[in-house]
């Protein structure tokens, strides 16, 4: 039987203990130098790891880059050591208030795996990167499907794995022992003698102290998530080596587990060779007798229509959303320079447009690979990393003669877009780590940065391919508009009266404003210095922000096409053009090369054919818009119109942008059904 009055009698105790502040106030003060001890142990090993493999610092890097590598990765190992210092504390904690003399015999075995665990890493740091430039990433996580026999020889012969794991051992005792040493030390004092108000307001700033740690342990040295520090923006520096080195182990570790991850969720989709053979067939007009697919997507110019432009620009703006654009919002006056640059007799327009996909990395593969969104994470993907798609848009435009350039306001770490890019052709890949200490937010510099950073870094007398991608108009937001010139009242007074206060929605609508300003003096800048180029303009995505609290799936999801410079003309699109970011590249390379020039592409041109677009979710043609994965299609009117849609031609279409898509990146150019066996 229970005996009530032996647990009533335990409960009490345990309640005791809870509410026992010394039981507390100790615990946390160790606590606390668990985490200064696991902080300055990973900040050490980062200086160590600097100091011994600066061979692999390019010569460019100065000794303030080193610095800032440092200062940001005792940042983020703010997050580290506050996960180590859990660990530990935790149980000890439990131990505590349930079994009090337990948690010493509790924490020595955590503390020694924990050890443990950070010397092997910290000693198997230097060959891995040797072996791979890079701290740990996914690859570490396919070791599991690799001959683990052959693994572990190679790693005994090559790798001196016993000599290795012994020095890892030997330091984490010594480690071990300075914890202990450390502990055994009173650097915290313990609570003074006070008069009662003293102590209560001793207690309420230890707390607060607690609370500010907490905060900078989940923001990664910081207080809040706008200027947090996390694996994908930590990368700030010029030079890779010390981008990679601001990851402590653990930070480098969970990086892998969450590309892996990624990896991982990249399934594709679900067609036979067959009727991808067929679709590709119906879509480029070619007969299905082909099993490889790069004879149906090789495409053959059908002759310039601007003069060769000597310098090209794609500019992928943040969040710049179509609906602005719009007559109906045109009272709120935050798009007015891109409507008059749309009014320019050298600008054209398409108002029916998509992005790749609901994010800013989706828009960066739909322009740089020339594939749609098919449920493939393709900056994770190694058959991305061993060479360019023929799809991709930077080998074309080199064989027209063009450098090709990527322009990031952000890091290069961010979704690995430095080393994707440059996996798939891009002559030279430019982020925040090459323009110096200049304002911006966690996401990167502010877009007037990044433009002058283009502006004066691309050549005179070379022809080029430009890429520029832009983050100001992106939470958190940081942007001091009304300082550039943004009339709030003037907007509060054009928007409903139910969202008029939304201090929220105005700073949104102010950072539109902004990408809007800067483009467009971009522009007309790149036009003076460049008079001969080709402009191009998109939004990454929309699906941000909306005066309206229910937007229609056009005002929600549409983004603009906009294409300006010498030789463009009011009606070189066509008037029912539509498409998504698949179709930039071919658009351009239709608009420049010459007759006959072969390319390969998924997409099409707006300038000749392409009156439809299509992404992760949606499809659009000029007068409506719809689901994608609605069967049958349900259109919505963009303009009221009642324009018929032909139901089985756009099913086609969505099918064969889909499924192209998803076997040419994941599986190459022939159509072989074995490879899809075991395949779930």
């Amino acid at each position: 039987m229970v005996d009530f009055q032996e647990t009533g009698d335990f409960m009490k105790q345990v309640f005791s203990r809870l509410m026992d502040w010394q039981r507390f106030y100790t615990l946390m003060k160790r606590g606390l130098k668990v985490f200064l001890f696991y902080l300055t142990v990973l900040s050490l090993f980062r200086f160590v790891f600097i100091l011994w493999m600066h061979d692999y610092m390019s010569d460019a890097v100065g000794a303030s880059d080193v610095l800032m590598a440092l200062w940001r990765g005792l940042r983020i190992s703010c997050q580290s050591a506050g996960i180590l210092m859990l660990v530990s504390l935790v149980p000890a904690w439990l131990c505590n208030v349930l079994r009090p003399g337990l948690e010493s015999r509790v924490q020595t075995v955590v503390h020694m795996f924990t050890m443990v665990v950070v010397s092997v890493l910290f000693v198997a740091r230097f060959p891995y990167y040797r072996q791979f430039h890079s701290g740990f990433n996914q690859l570490m996580f396919n070791a599991a499907n690799d001959d683990v026999y052959a693994l572990l020889i190679s790693l005994i012969k090559e790798f001196y794995l016993p000599v290795r794991l012994a020095g890892a051992f030997v330091l984490a005792y010594v480690l071990y022992r300075a914890l202990q040493w450390l502990l055994a030390k009173d650097i915290v004092p313990s609570l003074p003698q006070l008069p009662k108000i003293g102590k209560w307001l001793y207690r309420a700033a230890f707390l607060w102290g607690l609370y500010i740690l907490s905060l900078l342990v989940t923001f990664g040295g910081s207080l809040n998530w706008q200027t947090a520090v996390d694996w994908e923006n930590a990368g700030v520096t010029k030079d890779n080596f010390l981008n990679e080195a601001i990851l402590d182990d653990l930070q480098a570790v969970y990086r892998g587990y969450t590309m892996n991850g990624r990896l991982e969720a990249c399934n594709g989709l679900n067609f036979t060779t067959d009727q991808i053979r067929e679709l590709t067939a119906n879509l480029t007009g070619k007969p299905a007798v082909s099993d490889d697919l790069d004879t149906y997507l090789t495409r053959s110019a059908q002759g310039a229509q601007v003069a060769r432009p000597q310098q090209i620009f794609v500019i992928i703006s943040e969040s710049y959303a179509n609906w602005p654009l719009l007559d109906k919002y045109k009272d709120l006056h935050i798009a007015d320079e891109m409507r008059a640059l749309i009014a320019e007799d050298d600008t054209d327009y398409c108002r029916s447009f998509l992005p790749n996909g609901a994010s800013t990395v989706s828009a960066v593969t739909g322009v740089v690979t020339g594939f749609a969104d098919a449920n493939l994470y393709l900056t994770t993907m190694p058959e991305a990393f061993a060479e360019p798609y023929p799809t991709a848009s930077a080998p074309q435009l080199k064989r027209l003669g063009y450098t090709t350039n990527f322009w990031y306001a952000g890091p290069a770490t961010w979704e690995r877009i430095g080393a994707f890019t440059k996996a798939q052709g891009y002559d030279h890949f430019y982020s925040r780590g090459d323009f110096g200490d200049v304002p911006g937010s966690v996401w990167g510099c502010d877009d007037e940065y990044l433009y002058e950073k283009v502006l004066d870094g691309v050549p005179a007398g070379q022809p080029s391919f430009n890429v520029i991608l832009n983050v100001s108009n992106h939470s958190p937001y940081t942007v001091d508009v009304v300082s550039k010139g943004f009339d709030a009242e003037k907007v509060k007074a054009a928007l409903p009266p139910e969202v008029r206060e939304d201090q929220d929605l105005l700073r949104e609508l102010g950072h539109y404003w902004y990408a809007t300003q800067e483009t467009t003096k971009f522009v007309k800048a790149i036009k003076e210095k460049y008079p001969d180029s080709l402009i191009v303009i998109v939004g990454d995505h929309a699906d941000r922000y909306n005066i309206d609290k229910t937007p229609s799936m056009y005002e929600r999801y549409g983004i603009p096409f906009i294409v300006t410079g010498r030789g463009v003309h009011k009606g070189i699109l066509l008037p029912d053009a539509a498409g998504s970011q698949i179709d930039i590249v071919p658009t351009i390379l239709e608009m420049i090369a010459p007759q006959g020039f072969s390319y390969e592409a998924l997409g099409s041109s707006l300038t000749r054919t392409n009156r439809q677009g299509v992404n992760y979710g949606f499809w659009i043609t000029h007068d409506n818009i719809g689901k994608a994965d609605v069967v049958p299609i349900e259109p919505e009117s963009i303009d009221g119109s009642n324009t018929p849609v032909d139901e089985p031609k756009l099913q086609n279409y969505i099918d064969a942008i889909r499924s192209v898509s998803w076997w040419r990146a994941k599986y190459g150019p022939v159509l072989d059904e074995t490879k899809l066996e075991g395949r779930e």
